[in-house]
């Protein structure tokens, strides 16, 4: 009776295993459709351990859950991971002055509407910034507000450039330089005048001005990501869903049906051997891929790519470089915040950087930072992002740039520590590049062939769309949820009860604040019929 319920399912291949696919496999799981999973990770599961040739753990990116990951911690509770974050951390700013400025843990503070709550729990945390230009962010409030106002406004704001905007709404060169460079370089990976000013106030609304505690974060407590909320979610997968994930392989082409109207099969390639291989009998796939992934993919389907152009275009979007470093040192280095970003470093190269105190973050488990060696000192992970420039270093090279110049301005301590591993890795075009009139590009959630969706943090979600933004775990996971629901809602598969309604539930983010709505409906009041004659925002092109 079992395999004749197993039989009578849809057969969905979901390519991609990060929290995009890992949310599309749990939907379409739970609702008793056959998954394939696959991904060029040896093993996407989280099971088997990065490490370095010694056998100490390594991560690439450190990122954190921020206050507002309603369905990842609704997923922990699931999965019954009572205790895999750390408490909300401070985190801290740093130029070649020194401090710079240092980020409260906001929910720590009486709580004020937004922004007031934030500009009195920050009062005395910038420590060379003027008030004045710190005030001066006022302006993009008003953008914020207009932002939503009409689908053609905002694809005029993405037309825009964030440099662009952050100048004609009163942003001073200081603030701008000092504070929200930095911030988008680590944030969305580019400095403003790369990035969408449409992408760029999405963001800042989400982590800072919806709510005071909403850039509130905290961290994996042990090990890694992939260890501490993938493994489990993959096992019960696996073992209770029927799951099959294939590590190691990469889809090479999808196939359609002799119409066109569907997709029929995947062809893959192994990449340790390259054998080549071909997954039959598919009734959807879950594209979970990046504009790398989805570039070559359409490449190599020139039939797929023919009937979803709107997916050839999507692969053409830039992507952004990104190198990841862990240290081992032979001592303890005291630093106050255990997360901390590089501020105008000429060093950087143009890149945003960023490091984690991984002795502080994960004390309890330090044992497991050091491969189960006797732990010797500080473990420390660092991050460069729009790395083009960092990548053409040597290893040794980006080493010592981290312990003769960056780090030491937190603590000169740094420059007596002598590094007793290293590893860097690189991952060029690793990351969505959201660039100025990039929005139409990205690829939609359903496509043109309706068994083909899209999940991803640069997804556009359309009627779908979740409050989580930007590079985003939450907005990853759940448009892996939203792609698998697609599928059901419209009956492009059914699982083994053949119902077919089985959609996974997604949960909102906090509501915005009442004098949030009230100042939309009035500049909606105001400017639709200012726009009607011919009247708009200066800054507005």
């Amino acid at each position: 009776m079992a395999m004749t319920e197993q039989s009578s399912a849809s057969h969905v291949v979901v390519i991609g295993g990060g929290w995009a696919g890992w949310g599309a496999a749990k939907a379409l799981g739970e609702a008793g459709v056959r998954v394939t999973l696959l991904d060029g990770m040896a093993d996407p599961t989280g099971s088997t351990p990065l490490t370095t040739a010694t056998g100490k753990p390594f991560e690439a990116g450190t990122r954190g859950f921020w206050k507002d990951y309603p369905n990842i911690n609704a997923l922990t509770a699931e999965l019954g991971l009572s205790d895999v974050f750390t408490d909300f951390t401070t985190s801290a700013f740093w130029s070649p002055d020194g401090l710079e400025a240092s980020a409260p843990v906001f929910g720590d503070a009486p709580q004020w509407p937004s922004p007031l709550g934030q500009v009195a729990a920050t009062l005395t945390n910038f420590k060379r910034l003027p008030i004045a230009d710190r005030l001066s962010i006022t302006g993009l409030l008003y953008a914020m507000l207009d932002l939503h106002r009409s689908d053609a406004v905002y694809r005029r704001y993405d037309n825009l450039d964030a440099l662009t905007l952050f100048r004609s709404v009163g942003i001073s060169e200081r603030m701008i330089n000092d504070f929200l460079r930095p911030t988008l370089l680590v944030g969305l990976f580019k400095p403003p005048e790369e990035l969408s000013a449409a992408v760029t106030m999405e963001l800042l609304y989400y982590y800072s001005f919806a709510h005071q505690n909403s850039f509130d974060v905290r961290w994996i407590r042990a090990q890694s990501i992939g260890e501490a909320l993938i493994a489990p979610l993959a096992r019960r997968l696996i073992e209770h869903k029927g799951l099959r994930v294939l590590g190691g392989t990469l889809a090479t082409r999808l196939n359609l049906t002799p119409d066109g109207s569907a997709v029929a099969s995947v062809a893959t390639r192994a990449v340790e051997t390259g054998e080549e291989g071909l997954i039959e009998a598919v009734d959807a796939v879950v594209l979970a891929v990046g504009a790398k992934g989805m570039g070559a993919l359409m490449a190599a389907s020139p039939v797929c790519a023919a009937a979803v152009p709107e997916l050839v275009e999507a692969g053409q979007l830039g992507a952004i470089d990104v190198v990841s470093v862990r240290l081992w040192l032979d001592a303890y280095v005291e630093v106050a915040d255990p997360a901390n970003v590089f501020s105008r470093f000429e060093a950087l190269r143009g890149a945003g950087g960023t490091f984690f105190m991984l002795d502080q973050l994960q004390k309890e488990e330090e044992a497991a930072l050091w491969g189960g060696e006797q732990p010797q000192g500080s473990v420390i992970a660092s991050d460069f992002y729009n790395a083009s420039a960092i990548a053409t270093l040597s290893d040794q090279e980006i080493v010592a740039l981290l312990m003769r110049e960056l780090l030491p301005v937190a603590n000169p301590a740094f420059h007596t520590a002598t590094v007793l591993e290293a590893e860097v890795r690189r991952y060029p075009a690793s990351v969505s590049l959201f660039a100025p009139g990039s929005f139409s590009q990205r690829p939609p959630l359903e496509t043109a062939v309706p068994s083909i969706v899209c999940a991803g943090d640069w997804v556009r979600m359309g009627s779908r769309e979740h409050g989580a933004k930007g590079l985003c775990q939450e907005r990853a996971y759940v448009c892996g949820l939203e792609a698998a629901n697609s599928l059901i809602r419209r009956r492009v598969v059914k699982g083994s009860d053949s119902s077919g309604t089985h959609q996974h539930r997604v949960i909102p983010i906090r509501a915005d604040e009442p004098q949030v709505l009230i100042g939309r409906a009035l500049n909606a009041l105001v400017m639709n019929p200012a726009e009607a004659l011919g009247l708009r925002w200066p800054w507005l092109p």
